[in-house]
């Protein structure tokens, strides 16, 4: 059976990604979101357009996202109501955001250089992607309640940082599917891949390589 339903949100489960940006006095902002997907060495980022994460990857053109293992959810949740702005958007103080100068501290991440951008990354996250932004993209914009609201940030990967334990034995340039263990948001909630696979996969078959431009 299926029925006819409304829900405010369509997070059906997505990776969180703690997005680093530099703010404009040079002090960084680290900002997690789960509104991302990837294609090839691209990425496509939904935010809203009065976030700080928004306002600082528009200007700066980089940014780095660092990718959050299912054990790092109650690191990620420190700074999960938190914002870079001050003051605080009306929209986030309505929803109990409040301003926090120093995310990385508050969240216990470490912050380390980047090889491509200023953004630094986040030492404990297994995955780091050094980004730059390439194309800004209304979302939206025919709908009179949503116009202006928020935009779909398309940036290019430049450099990927993988932790040693999540690499494939013997390949240097493939992450294990089964080592890497990513943090999920579904419906504002945080959850983990199960362990093994579900099923075989058709596309597996294919070399990753065979996608490299």
């Amino acid at each position: 059976m299926h029925q006819v339903t409304q829900p405010a949100i369509l997070y059906f489960g997505t990776p969180v990604v703690l997005i680093s940006t530099v703010n404009e006095d040079a002090s960084f902002n680290l900002a997690p979101m789960s509104s991302a997907w990837w294609l090839g060495q691209r990425c496509v980022l939904g935010l809203a357009v009065v976030s700080k994460t928004t306002q600082n990857l528009i200007r700066t053109g980089q940014c780095v996202l660092n990718l959050p293992s299912d054990a790092m959810a109650e690191q990620v949740d420190r700074i999960a109501r938190t914002t870079g702005s001050d003051p605080v958007p009306e929209g986030k103080a309505r929803r109990g955001y409040r301003f926090v100068a120093d995310k990385f501290e508050t969240a216990g991440l470490t912050p380390i250089p980047s090889l491509t951008v200023q953004a630094p990354r986040a030492m404990e996250c297994p995955v780091q992607l050094e980004a730059e932004l390439e194309e800004v993209h209304p979302i939206a914009d025919k709908d009179t309640a949503w116009r202006g609201r928020s935009v779909a940030l398309h940036v290019k990967i430049r450099k990927v940082h993988a932790a040693t334990e999540i690499l494939m034995d013997g390949v240097s340039d493939r992450i294990d599917p089964d080592k890497w263990r990513p943090l999920i948001m579904s419906f504002q909630h945080f959850y983990g891949l199960a362990p093994g696979r579900v099923h075989g996969s058709e596309l597996a078959k294919i070399p990753e390589a065979a996608y490299r431009a």
